[in-house]
C-alpha cells in the first residue's frame, strides 16, 4: 500500500513537472515568434557602401536631398529685385514670384535649379539661377520612459541619445535603457530597430545610431511583457 502510494506521488510529481516545462517552451515560441524587431549592432563599415540597418552621418560629399522645414535662397544674379530666402512648406512647395507654386522637397539643390531656369526663362529669359541651402531642421518624435516625450526639431545629425537628452533624458526609475526602440518609415514600410544605448552610456561603444527625418524612438519600460 505504501509502495502503491509513493508511485503515484512520483508519477504526480513528474506530471506536473512535464506541465511546466511545457508551459514554459510555448511561452518562448509565442512571445519570441512576435518579435519583427532587428537588432542594431554598431559596426564601422568596411567598404564605402554602408551596412544595411545601421544609419550613419551624411558625408559631405553626399547628395543633399531637400525636404520640408529646410530654408532655401534663391538668387537671380541678373534680376536682384527677385532674390529670396524661404522655407519649404508642409507640403513640399515653395511659392515664388512670376512663377506661383514649385515643388522643392525630394528635389537635390541641381534638380531645383534646372526647374526653376526651365520656368524662368520664359518669363524674363534668366538661364542662371542659384539655390542654396540656408538651413535644414527635420522632426524625430521621442515617447515611453523619458521626462518629456513628444516632438523634437533639429538641424544638425541627430543620434537616438541626442533625441533622448532632448527629450529630459532618461526616466531611470522604468526605462530599459538596453533595448531602446526605432520606427522607421522607408518608403511606405514601416522598419524597426532596437538599439543599446546602455552601452553607450557605459563607454563599451562609441558608434552611434543617426536618424532620419520622422523617426520615433520609443524607450520601453523594463519589465514589459510585449
Amino acid at each position: 500500500m505504501k509502495t502503491n502510494h509513493l508511485s503515484f506521488l512520483f508519477r504526480l510529481v513528474a506530471f506536473r513537472a512535464l506541465s511546466l516545462c511545457a508551459l514554459v517552451l510555448a511561452s518562448l515560441l509565442v512571445f519570441g515568434g512576435c518579435a519583427s524587431t532587428e537588432e542594431y549592432t554598431a559596426q564601422v563599415p568596411s567598404s564605402p557602401a554602408q551596412t544595411a540597418g545601421a544609419p550613419v552621418a551624411p558625408s559631405h560629399s553626399e547628395v543633399i536631398i531637400l525636404r520640408e522645414g529646410d530654408v532655401v535662397k534663391i538668387s537671380f544674379p541678373d534680376s536682384a529685385n527677385l532674390d529670396t530666402t524661404l522655407p519649404i512648406r508642409r507640403d513640399g512647395k515653395i511659392s515664388l514670384q512670376m512663377v506661383g507654386e514649385v515643388q522643392a522637397a525630394g528635389l537635390t539643390i541641381e534638380q531645383l535649379q534646372d526647374t526653376l531656369i526651365k520656368l524662368y526663362t520664359p518669363q524674363i529669359g534668366q538661364k542662371n539661377i542659384n539655390v542654396t541651402l540656408e538651413s535644414s531642421s527635420f522632426p524625430v518624435f521621442v515617447t515611453g520612459a523619458v521626462v518629456r516625450p513628444g516632438k523634437i526639431m533639429s538641424d544638425h545629425p541627430m543620434t537616438a541619445l541626442e533625441a533622448v537628452m532632448e527629450a529630459g533624458g532618461f526616466d531611470y526609475l522604468t526605462a530599459n535603457t538596453s533595448a531602446v526602440k526605432i520606427i522607421r518609415n522607408e518608403n511606405g514600410v514601416m522598419k524597426h530597430f532596437k538599439v543599446n544605448l546602455q552601452r553607450i552610456l557605459d563607454g563599451k561603444d562609441s558608434t552611434p545610431f543617426y536618424l532620419e527625418p520622422g523617426d520615433i524612438i520609443y524607450v520601453s519600460q523594463r519589465f514589459e511583457l510585449f
